[in-house]
């Protein structure tokens, strides 16, 4: 896993599961949170055709810790490492694909089966269903544009670009690696999901 550090927020990142992310005020906190994640992420890896490991068997290694800035603080998982600067084999990209076409699966469940006004609170805030959907969205034509890719574009389009890719390097200039790229994407929509489910409660 990396650690991304910034001046208030910690981030733990599994690297090998695109979307498995999580944050807190400390290294072992956040990883602590991480792992309590692990079943709500199995749902997403079991979508996706790609399940976790038996519960239990993880060996927590930290392979990289990266400095966070502005982004890491404001909770997104934003310093791009070394192990995102890899190339891609055709079988790992095809896998980061299917784990953010998984989220993508496990969000719309979720929204299908929320209510259209959600349980206020510090866990997204006043946001409503409608909100948080049409957030989602917005932030996904953005993640393209990061892909080298225009506006607007579906969700067939990014996946094909993520099972495309093979090159460590961003395909535009200022954009992101792949598989940055796809743990980016995937993060925001689990975490989404999650959130609506926590606050459907």
């Amino acid at each position: 896993m990396s650690i991304e550090t910034g001046a208030r927020r910690v981030f733990a990142s599994a690297l090998d599961w695109p979307g498995w992310a999580r944050s807190a005020k400390t290294e072992d906190l956040a990883i602590e949170t991480l792992l309590a994640y692990e079943p709500r992420f199995a749902v997403v890896a079991a979508d996706a055709g790609w399940p976790l490991p038996a519960s239990g068997s993880w060996c927590v290694v930290v392979v990289e810790r990266l400095p966070g800035g502005a982004t890491t603080d404001f909770g997104a998982p934003g310093a791009i490492g070394d192990f995102d600067r890899k190339a891609l084999t055709r079988r790992e990209a095809a896998r980061a694909a299917d784990l953010v076409a998984g989220a993508w699966r496990v969000f719309d469940r979720v929204v299908a089966r929320a209510p259209s006004t959600l349980r206020k609170g510090p866990r997204g805030g006043g946001r409503d269903l409608d909100a948080i959907v049409a957030h989602v969205k917005d932030a996904q034509d953005a993640y393209a544009r990061k892909l080298g890719m225009g506006k607007p574009r579906g969700q067939e389009e990014i996946l094909a670009v993520l099972r495309g890719a093979r090159s460590a390097d961003p395909i535009k200039p200022n954009g992101w690696p792949p598989r940055y790229a796809a743990r980016r994407i995937a993060w925001h929509v689990v975490d989404h999901a999650w959130e609506i489910e926590d606050r459907s409660r």
